[in-house]
């Protein structure tokens, strides 16, 4: 099952290839090519203004909010391209793939062209506010409130495990706007300034080191009461478009790191005289079965999308997606620590050079203390969590998509 591209996406291919060959770091496409440390924060700080240049963030935009108003095919070969040559799409994944396109489809025309213009140009950082202590899978119970005060929001309350909070410029949150409301119908979303009195970023640090994830506390912080997106109390429904955003995969280049993977783990058990053992080679074929279901799902989905038509299973997509390829992705990275064995355990066990495509380590930070398989295996743990848990998506498969009867709640004390 593989695409037939028209002439003038092809002709876009290329286009979109010089650019890279012309801008990329020289040796990016050699064999065994890294950058140092250092090299490796001087791209990270010139490559979204080369985007930004390039028109190629959020380039499926319109035109009059900055893009380039690709269309569907031609959006694809971008992602095609940019995957093949592994290079980096995004300025802000927060801003560029969550909250722009959320404020796209939501957003008042005063707020598209206050921060759409600011997220394409990579000046404003983003962080996601929606998990809480004790609301993380039950997203919907949150605590934190927001109080109209005059032009203002007066928010109260904590967000958890707030992805690079400490650099944000503003953070998009859920708050409860209605007390009275049943908890999915009194939620508004939020624009807010992180750099404010009333705003507390208390960092989360990790076994390794490590410290991505914050706290975030509010004491009275503030945002103008027009940084409502969709309307107030439609919190809950316009957090949903962010989150499909989150939880979805490009069609055609989703799947190519797992294909990258799993040819990593066939070599490395070749290596090591593994290849003729039946229960590995079983679940190495599994592996691969389970990575061409999901990139003909997403051809299906694709080409339904291309011809303007509804396929009846496409629906399902979006909510099976999620929970298939992450629990496909944590299952396999246990194959691979079968294939290395107690080798797994050293900090210098994985692929040279090249990182397994779950690793972590090189993502515009100081390197993680681990090697670059025990870090693909953290990662891929992490992957059934964000976005939606396996679990709840479970639910909603069950519930939404099959029809079954909802999970009964726990009886009142």
């Amino acid at each position: 099952m593989e695409l037939t591209y028209p002439p003038e996406a092809e002709a876009f291919r290329k286009e979109i290839r010089s650019w890279l060959e012309d801008n990329l770091p020289d040796g990016w496409f050699d064999a065994g090519f890294e950058l140092s440390p250092a090299g490796r924060r001087a791209f990270n700080e010139e490559w979204p203004t080369r985007l930004y240049e390039g028109g190629w963030i959020c380039a499926s935009w319109p035109e009059e909010y900055g893009g380039k108003n690709l269309s569907i095919m031609e959006n694809v070969v971008l992602a095609e391209e940019f995957a093949r040559a592994k290079a980096p799409l995004r300025a802000d994944f927060f801003g560029d793939t969550l909250v722009g396109p959320t404020i796209l489809q939501w957003g008042t025309e005063k707020q598209k062209k206050e921060f759409l213009p600011k997220i394409l140009r990579g000046e404003m950082r983003w962080c996601q506010g929606f998990s809480e202590p004790d609301s993380g899978s039950d997203l919907a119970s949150l605590k934190t409130s927001a109080i109209l005060d005059g032009e203002e929001w007066v928010i109260s309350g904590q967000k958890v495990w707030t992805t690079q909070a400490q650099h944000a410029d503003y953070i998009f949150l859920l708050a409860r706007t209605d007390p009275e409301a049943a908890k999915h119908h009194g939620i508004s979303y939020l624009l807010v300034p992180m750099k404010q009195p009333g705003i507390e970023v208390r960092p989360i640090t990790q076994p390794d080191g490590t410290a991505e994830f914050n706290e975030v506390f509010f004491d009275g912080a503030r945002c103008p009461s027009d940084n409502v997106v969709g309307g107030v109390n439609n919190g809950w429904v316009v957090a949903n478009t962010t989150l499909a955003h989150e939880r979805g995969m490009s069609a055609t280049t989703g799947y190519r790191r797992f294909e990258e993977e799993f040819a990593l783990m066939v070599d490395a058990a070749r290596e090591r005289g593994r290849l003729a053992d039946p229960l590995l080679r079983q679940a190495l074929t599994a592996y691969y079965t389970k990575i061409q279901i999901l990139r003909i799902n997403g051809l299906r989905s694709l080409s339904a999308a291309v011809q303007g038509r509804k396929d009846p299973g496409v629906g399902a997509l979006g909510a099976t997606n999620k929970m298939f390829w992450s629990e496909m992705h944590r299952d396999a990275i246990e194959v691979a620590l079968d294939v290395y064995g107690a080798e797994a355990l050293l900090s210098t066990v994985g692929p040279e050079g090249a990182s397994w495509p779950g690793n972590q380590r090189h993502r515009g930070r100081e390197a993680y203390p681990v090697s670059s398989m025990a870090s693909a295996f953290f990662f891929s743990r992490s992957e059934t969590i964000w976005g939606g848990t396996a679990e709840i998506q479970r639910n909603i498969v069950g519930e939404r998509v099959l029809g079954l009867p909802r999970e009964p709640k726990p009886a009142a004390s």
